[in-house]
């Protein structure tokens, strides 16, 4: 992953939001749709992708299902409904935080202490 530190705090929440937006999504499928929205700035790998999708699977967030695809065993993953309450909570947290860092980066003018 590109800027890997900065990134790693979301992933989480990115696969939450794209299975909230796509209901449910096979792992290389979650790689392609971050790396095509982003225009390729984000790559997540398999190393950093699946290690998530079994922490938010075991935290009862995701629910999975398997289904036979061309002859082969293909996992999709969907919210349950924790996770559907969980992702609305972890993007507002998120957006506070993008804000937060965005009045750092980029203070308005003539903030007195």
């Amino acid at each position: 992953m590109k800027n890997s530190q900065l990134y790693k705090g979301s992933l989480n929440t990115i696969i939450m939001k794209l299975l909230e937006e796509n209901g449910k999504m096979y792992g290389y499928e979650i790689t392609q749709k971050v790396k095509a929205i982003t225009l390729g700035e984000l790559n997540i790998t398999e190393g950093a992708l699946y290690p998530a999708l079994h922490k938010l699977e075991a935290e009862g967030l995701l629910d999975v299902e398997i289904e036979k695809v061309d002859n082969r065993m293909r996992k999709y993953y969907k919210l349950t409904e924790a996770g559907t309450e969980e992702t609305v909570n972890r993007l507002a947290e998120l957006e506070d935080f993008i804000r937060t860092m965005q009045s750092l980066v980029n203070p308005k003018p003539n903030l007195e202490f």
